[in-house]
């Protein structure tokens, strides 16, 4: 005996139509998510792995490649954009806190106090005593001699140092070929960064506001940071250059990554400045200068 069974054909059709799009669906997200598509604005693949450090510091591992330093678009000492290579290194994931330095140095210079802000009115000297002894805690060798005229820095060493200015402007563009490391549009740099525009004066806890696609924290603003090179009017020449360190000494210091008294213009990717060590805690920015350490792989 033949048993039959009725079939809502126009339910059946919609069935099959509708598991054929999941389906669809389902291939073209995982084939996004295999090539790595993160967008047209970076070539990042995902944010790379961190470490917390003996000394509770958490480090994000920055890989190794070549950018496009400096934006012709943009200010005279931007100027000529060029292509660098970069070794990997380790970067603080954030702006050196007011907790982590006053734990190693015993005080704490900010003006703005609490824990979790990034530590201010630090001089270009006090960010070097932190990396050495950041380095000693650690049993790290330190990487300046502080003895020496002019400051020895030793980057064969193991331990703390300051970002060369390469290094800073590669892992703030984490990849991408825009004024920021978002995009071109600035009306977003709020979700990223606290600056003039928003942040009242006075600087916020670090991780805030959005990372950067590599998963570093306020490279857009709350305080400016210092870089290791000694600041130049310019770049020179256009040729690719691997790792390099800020030429001959003129007085003043790199600062990078604008702060919580920035315009937005000072807050993209390429934007710099230069501050005499010697004189920065005189200078009406002070109370805006920070820092964040790296070190070597």
């Amino acid at each position: 005996m033949r048993i039959s069974i009725p079939v809502n054909r126009p339910l059946l059709v919609l069935g099959v139509l509708a598991a054929l799009l999941t389906a669809a669906g389902c291939q073209k997200k995982d084939k996004a998510a295999s090539s790595g598509q993160t967008g047209s604005n970076t070539t990042a693949t995902s944010a790379p792995a961190t470490i917390t450090t003996p000394t509770g510091v958490v480090m994000v591992l920055v890989p190794g490649g070549q950018f496009v330093m400096g934006d012709d678009r943009g200010e005279s000492n931007e100027k000529p954009a060029h292509a660098v290579q970069i070794s990997g290194f380790y970067m603080d994931q954030c702006e050196v806190t007011q907790k982590s330095f006053s734990r190693l140095m015993g005080r704490n210079p900010s003006k703005n106090k609490g824990n979790d802000l990034p530590v201010e009115r630090i001089g270009y000297l006090a960010a070097l005593q932190y990396c050495n002894m950041r380095s000693i805690r650690e049993k790290l060798t330190p990487c300046y001699d502080l003895s020496a005229a002019g400051v020895a820095c030793d980057f064969t060493a193991s331990g703390y140092r300051l970002p060369t200015e390469a290094e800073w402007e590669y892992a703030c563009r984490a990849g991408t070929t825009t004024r920021y490391s978002f995009g071109d549009d600035a009306a977003r740099l709020g979700d990223h960064a606290w600056f003039k525009a928003n942040a009242g004066k006075a600087t916020h806890p670090v991780k805030g506001r959005a990372p950067n696609p590599w998963g570093l924290h306020d490279m857009h603003g709350n305080v400016a940071e210092w870089c290791h090179d000694f600041y130049r009017d310019g770049y020179e020449g256009a040729a690719t250059v691997r790792d390099p360190v800020g030429g001959e000494a003129t007085g003043k210091r790199v600062l990078r990554g604008g702060s919580f008294a920035s315009d937005a213009g000072f807050c993209r990717c390429a934007a710099r400045a230069g501050e005499n060590p010697g004189l920065s805690d005189v200078c009406l920015g002070y109370e805006a200068y920070g820092f964040r350490c790296v070190r070597r792989k």
